[in-house]
């Protein structure tokens, strides 16, 4: 009886020490683990949107539109080149913001070309 009136107490503190745990942690800003994560998938996505659907689409842009998709390859350059050297989480953020920035650029691109813009939009 003792043995189960132990391990219940241990598990209340436990749980309690586990949620205590995990809000103090939602004030705090992202780790560097979760910023890179971040920045992986807006340049994954900055990538994929890159990627044309159709050769003939991407040749018949107008000038706006070769200015809007030659910025996102820009972007993507750029957040490319420092996500390979970035280690902290404010580099991982500023890789974040250029693929995001890109982003921008490739659904001005899209909504010049007639394709739907809504699939270079961002996840937030």
């Amino acid at each position: 009886m003792t043995f189960a009136i132990t391990l219940s107490v241990l598990l209340i503190v436990g749980s309690v020490a586990g949620i205590t745990a995990r809000r103090a942690r939602r004030g705090r800003p992202p780790s560097g683990l979760d910023a890179e994560a971040e920045a992986n998938h807006a340049l994954v996505r900055l990538t994929g949107g890159l990627v044309p659907p159709d050769a003939r689409t991407w040749s018949s842009a107008g000038e706006e539109t070769a200015r809007a998709l030659t910025r996102a390859a820009e972007c993507h350059r750029e957040a490319r080149t420092r996500l390979a050297t970035a280690r902290t989480a404010a580099e991982y953020a500023e890789v974040t913001r250029l693929a995001r920035e890109g982003l921008d650029h490739l659904r001005t691109a899209r909504a010049g070309l007639g394709l739907d813009p809504a699939l270079a939009t961002t996840s937030r």
